[in-house]
């Protein structure tokens, strides 16, 4: 089992930055991929970005140039870095973690970007 608790979410400014971290426990071994996703209000769940065991980094078109996700292996957390946030960035943000077996999820944290 993994264990998954996100902080970092909360309101910010048009053209603002947040960062996103998500602090994994349980058996971080297993773990494959680190990602996130967003659900927006009345919208389905999309992926954002993940990075891999070995570094791979992969983003949604939609964030490129703009997020950046990147991984502390000491502190078995992983960050989503949003910067020139645009009102279409809000949404509720959701790490998961990926194994062989099956995926876990976090518990979500709201990002609300104003205009």
């Amino acid at each position: 089992q993994v264990q998954l608790v996100e902080s970092g979410g909360g309101l910010v400014q048009a053209g603002g930055s947040l960062r996103l971290s998500c602090a994994a426990s349980g058996s971080i071994f297993s773990i494959n991929t680190w990602a996130w996703y967003r659900q927006a209000p009345g919208k389905q769940r999309e992926f954002v970005a993940y990075i891999t065991r070995v570094g791979t980094t992969n983003y949604a078109d939609s964030v490129k140039g703009q997020f950046t996700i990147s991984r502390d292996n000491t502190k078995n957390t992983w960050y989503l870095q949003m910067n020139s946030l645009k009102s279409d960035d809000t949404a509720a943000y959701y790490c998961r973690a990926e194994t062989i077996i099956r995926h876990y999820w976090g518990q979500g944290t709201q990002v609300t970007v104003s205009s």
